[in-house]
């Protein structure tokens, strides 16, 4: 049997706290540590607001943007400039307006010819940043992994009923079929190869999934993660179930 899914939750006012906090948490780890510092990002408009926050002061000039280098856990097979590209919501949020070294940014090469071959040269990519074919427990590949919860309790483009969530050797993987665009995604063994991983939720509308992801639903892909280090869930007041009174 696995282990239960266990995770840190912590609970701020609203969705402008929410990105305050986790920005502050976020520089905390980034200084806390000597040497290099590496993030795994998320899309959606939760991460957005958090990326945006660490853009401007006090975050802008304090936080250490040289030794920083910066990763997807998934990305649409679509040009880099394309309006639903992760990639291009966090250029334009955070890595346009701080001072980032271009080579500290890793993003899915969707340029390639094919998403299996995004896909090939992105685990390529990050073997060759970890120095290393195999994934050690005692050293992770990611100091922070971002993540957000899908209306079906999907996570990076990990979707309910798909191959991808059966793949333990591939770092990386592509999810087609399920929506419109191809997906190419981190696969679990990558995703919790953290020191670090949280969730962003926000918003009454996943008051209903995090109650499932809470109680662990087995049936929610999210609700299979165990990274290697620390499980925290950052949420605003408004995307938990409201306590009953009798």
């Amino acid at each position: 049997m696995s282990n239960p899914f266990v995770a840190n939750l912590e609970i701020l006012a609203d969705a402008d706290a929410l990105a305050l906090r986790v920005a502050n948490w976020l520089l905390e780890l980034a200084t806390a540590k000597d040497g290099g510092f590496a993030v795994n990002l998320s899309g959606g408009s939760t991460p957005r607001r958090l990326y945006q926050r660490l853009a401007g002061p006090p975050f802008r000039d304090t936080f250490p943007w040289t030794r920083t280098h910066w990763f997807w856990g998934d990305e649409r097979f679509v040009p880099p400039d394309d309006a639903l590209s992760n990639y291009r919501m966090v250029r334009e949020a955070l890595l346009s307006r701080v001072p980032i070294p271009d080579a500290n940014v890793h993003p899915i090469p969707t340029d390639s010819s094919s998403p299996e071959a995004a896909a090939y040269d992105y685990e390529r990519l990050l073997k060759s940043f970890y120095g290393a074919e195999r994934l050690d427990p005692a050293r992770p590949l990611f100091d922070v992994t971002f993540l957000g919860l899908g209306p079906d309790g999907h996570l990076a483009s990990l979707f309910p009923g798909t191959a991808a969530l059966a793949e333990r050797n591939h770092w990386v993987a592509t999810v087609i079929g399920v929506k419109s665009d191809a997906r190419i995604t981190l696969t679990y063994p990558a995703l919790e190869s953290s020191r670090n991983v949280a969730f962003l939720i926000e918003g009454k509308e996943k008051r209903a999934i995090l109650n499932r992801l809470c109680n662990g639903d087995a049936s929610l892909p999210a609700a299979h993660l165990r990274p290697v280090g620390t499980l925290r869930i950052f949420t605003d007041e408004a995307a938990i179930e409201p306590v009953v009174q009798r």
